[in-house]
């Protein structure tokens, strides 16, 4: 029997889960599962294939039966991608002469509306009008048969599944891995984690879960099975009620609480009571989801349950009748104020808060001994502060070092981005040399010292994820910041979408930007062919899903940014429709093949944002000549409809200048920080295996490093980040 969780195993960890028996003859079945997997980018590690190779046939072709499709899912290749042009990139034409075909088809079409002729006689043209215009002319066997086969290329990816152990156990350890992160979870992580805490919440947990929304996530399970709860804050009980409610336990987003059951009403009051009456100070927590306080009120009936007169207490704080003052709100009394040294005496008892505090501190700071003080308790309270929120301080002090009047880039939970002039004072060099030590030393603290690392060079340049809302789901995808090496002749772009209920338009654009990020050209549905490449053709709806693709050759790509985009002509929203992906393929230039090929996937992300514009990633021509790719996941607000990547450019230029110019910690900071002076450090060639055990670090895992080695790829990045 296949269970419904074992692909979330496979796909964050690259490892199939085997059973133990029975024993049998499964080469046969074995090998070809490998050959089949060799067609989407995937193989079977030797480990794997000879511990397949002695299960029955039956039981490889059931592990057979959720891997492949698994992996296809993750590469894009679980749907069927045709093109307008039926043999792209070959012959695609003039973007006027096409359309001039196609209002030349309409007045030969019998079939063509009579208000359609007679706009067209009046010189009028709307695309959308025009029967040949935008749905596809052929069907995908007609295209398939009309494409070359793909040559095989020593560049082709192909990412290596390795063996797991029992499906119980690997589980349980991707359980309290995403429970007991300590960055927060992507949106697709954090729904696994919600599958896998229902399965795992009376078995093993993880000793602390630091990140509240994850918390919020495991204990929806625990009240479910009656466990205790894990709640030490009354706005852990707000994101356990969004959660009764499959609302949004970030709190992001506006929760429409539902009528809850009176268990569920009994235990979330018995909660916010016990909490309150521990430590009645985090009444003033209240006031910053006010609102949502109020509206869950009418929910929960604090009132029919005297016996819990400390929760009834944060409704009345939720209405105004009961006065507490927030200590967000003293802080800014004391700043409106100029009192710098009692802002830093009350924000000491709140570490976290000092952290995020100090470049406003600094900027307040009159005098040289607030500054100094202002330093002294960064220091002083450093131990207590997160390992995120000191790397997330220590990268924003880094880029501060850039003079007033530069660019500054918001990024919300979402991806949503927009770009302004940083006018902010500077940070004295003085003292952000002087913090930027202190959390360097920090760092360096609590960070692992081993003997041997062996250390993947394509992995350096890697941001640190120090949140999973920056990286969006799928295969190869990096976080936001990471800087990658592009190799091929051929670029391709592709996305997917499918329709939910309403006609539903993505138009995929690819604009190329000069040095100083004034426009070269573009290629989309209004530009089809230019000297860099082609586009595959306009299709204006998906009731059964379409694709478009951008093909770039980038020997010939003038300028020195391409920047891809997905622009929401009509209809559904990325967060709307039934699905959605964007990604780019390498090609040599003989390889052929058809629009879609899975060996050739380098990445492919889900596209699942708040805007009506989408930029996944930036490609950069470096000094050397060479193209490299950084990662962006960002969304635009855009127009409500007709997106064009005409109309967005300049807005893309400034927040492109924004982002490229600012400097993420990588990888290479933390692998600095941890090299000391018993530490033996090697850059792995991609072939040697090393004698004896090792941390490893890199994009993929080695098929065979010693046992006893740490392993530490993409697929748990996170682990490096210090708690």
């Amino acid at each position: 029997m296949i269970d419904r969780l074992e692909p979330l195993v496979i796909r964050h960890t690259f490892r199939v889960p085997t059973p133990t028996g029975p024993v049998g003859e499964g080469a046969t079945a074995a090998r070809q599962l490998d050959a089949a997997l060799l067609s989407v980018g995937f193989k079977l590690s030797p480990e794997l294939l000879e511990r397949l190779s002695g299960l029955s046939e039956e039981t490889v072709v059931g592990i057979a039966a959720n891997t492949l499709p698994t992996v296809r899912e993750l590469v894009g290749d679980h749907v069927r991608h045709n093109v307008y042009f039926i043999d792209f990139p070959a012959n695609v034409p003039d973007t006027v002469d096409f359309w001039m075909s196609c209002v030349a088809e309409a007045f030969r079409d019998k079939d063509t509306p009579a208000a359609t002729l007679k706009q067209l006689r009046t010189g009028v043209v709307n695309l959308l009008d025009l029967p040949t215009y935008g749905r596809y002319q052929h069907t995908y066997a007609d295209m398939l048969a009309a494409q070359d086969e793909l040559i095989a290329a020593a560049g082709d990816r192909l990412t290596v599944l390795h063996p797991g152990g029992d499906l119980d156990d690997e589980l349980t350890a991707l359980y309290l891995a995403l429970a007991g992160s300590g960055t927060p979870l992507s949106e697709e992580h954090l729904r696994d984690l919600r599958a896998l805490a229902e399965r795992c919440v009376d078995g093993p947990q993880p000793e602390v879960i630091p990140v509240r929304e994850n918390r919020a996530v495991v204990n929806q399970a625990r009240l479910t099975a009656g466990s205790e709860l894990l709640v030490d804050t009354v706005t852990d009980v707000l994101r356990l009620a969004c959660a009764m409610s499959d609302g949004d336990v970030t709190l992001a987003e506006p929760t429409r609480f539902r009528s809850l059951s009176r268990p569920v009403r009994r235990a979330l009051l018995a909660a916010l009571d016990s909490v309150v009456a521990a430590s009645p100070v985090k009444l003033a927590d209240v006031g910053v989801h006010r609102e949502e306080w109020k509206r869950l009120g009418e929910r929960l009936h604090p009132h029919e349950y005297p016996q819990w007169p400390h929760a009834a207490e944060v409704f009345a704080v939720a209405r105004g009748e009961l006065k507490v003052r927030s200590f967000d709100g003293r802080v800014e009394e004391l700043l409106a104020e100029n009192d710098v040294l009692g802002a830093v005496k009350l924000l000491k008892s709140a570490p976290g808060k000092l952290f995020r505090a100090l470049d406003r501190l600094l900027r307040t700071a009159l005098t040289q001994e607030e500054r100094d003080t202002v330093v002294a308790a960064a220091e002083e309270v450093a131990p207590e502060v997160s390992g995120r929120v000191v790397l997330s301080v220590r990268e924003h002090l880094h880029n501060r070092a850039r003079d007033t009047g530069e660019l500054r880039v918001f990024v919300n939970r979402r991806g949503r981005a927009w770009v302004t002039d940083d006018e902010r004072a500077v940070v004295g060099p003085v003292e952000r040399a002087r913090l930027i030590a202190v959390l360097d030393d920090e760092t360096r603290r609590r960070l692992p010292c081993p003997e041997r690392l062996l250390v993947d060079p394509e992995v350096l340049d890697v941001a640190l994820p120090l949140s999973g809302k920056a990286t969006a789901a799928g295969l190869g995808v990096l976080p936001r910041g990471s800087v990658s090496a592009v190799e091929g002749e051929l670029l391709r772009f592709f996305v997917y979408w499918k329709e939910a209920e309403q006609r539903t338009d993505f138009d995929l654009s690819a604009l190329m930007l000069n040095a100083d990020y004034s426009t070269n050209t573009w290629l989309s549905y209004t530009s089809l062919t230019d000297v860099e490449g082609e586009h595959s053709g306009d299709i204006v709806e998906a009731p059964d899903g379409a694709s478009e693709f951008i093909n770039l050759r980038l020997g010939a790509v003038r300028g020195a940014f391409i920047v891809p985009q997905v622009n929401i002509f009509a209809g559904e929203g990325f967060e709307e429709v039934e699905e959605s992906f964007f990604g780019f393929m390498l090609r040599e230039g003989e390889q052929k093949g058809r629009p879609f090929e899975p060996r050739t996937v380098r990445m492919k992300s889900e596209l699942r944002g708040a805007g009506r514009v989408a930029l996944p990633l930036v490609f950069l021509r470096g000094d050397d000549g060479r193209w490299r790719a950084k990662w962006l996941h960002l969304y635009l607000k855009g127009s409500p409809s007709a997106n064009r990547v005409e109309e967005n450019r300049v807005t893309v230029a400034n927040l492109l200048r924004g982002i490229v110019e600012r400097e993420q910690l990588t990888v290479r900071h933390l692998v600095g920080l941890m090299t000391g002076e018993a530490t033996e450090v090697t850059l792995w060639d991609g072939e040697t295996v090393p004698d004896g055990p090792v941390t490893f670090i890199g994009l993929r895992r080695p098929d065979e490093l010693p046992a006893g080695s740490r392993i530490v790829t993409l697929e748990n990045l996170r682990d490096l980040i210090p708690d």
